[in-house]
């Protein structure tokens, strides 16, 4: 090919390639129903590959979340159960707290009930415990 084509220089060549082109295509044999069935169980047997292996992954995919879901769920799982823990021991501390204060109301009490205002006055103005 040079500067100097004309068009009818370029019209010839694509003509000629377009002749070609369907030279190429009609020189192809025809395929026998042989090697037709071949080649279609060869593709069916790769696109079940494919598919197996699709499917493979998603599983790992859906097995690895489910993993995930079941470790998150135990942590918040174990969160609860020190959050619960930590409630029942400060429960346990208030009513331990409530418990020796009431003794001692009543222990405060009991010494006032036993000789007027103080449980020492009777010893004070000696007179016997009653």
């Amino acid at each position: 090919m040079s500067y100097n084509d004309t068009f009818n220089d370029r019209a010839n060549r694509s003509a000629e390639a377009k002749k070609k082109a369907l030279e190429m295509l009609k020189a192809k044999p025809k395929l026998s129903e042989a090697e037709l069935a071949e080649r279609k169980a060869a593709r069916l047997a790769r696109e079940k590959a494919e598919a197996d292996a699709r499917a493979a992954k998603l599983a790992s995919i859906e097995a690895d979340k489910a993993a995930v879901e079941k470790a998150k769920a135990d942590a918040e799982a174990a969160k609860l159960a020190a959050e619960r823990e930590a409630a029942n021991k400060a429960a346990a501390e208030k009513a331990e707290k409530a418990a020796a204060a009431e003794a001692a109301r009543a222990k405060l009490a009991a010494s006032f009930m036993l000789g007027g205002n103080d449980s020492r006055y009777p010893a004070r103005k000696g007179k016997s415990k009653a």
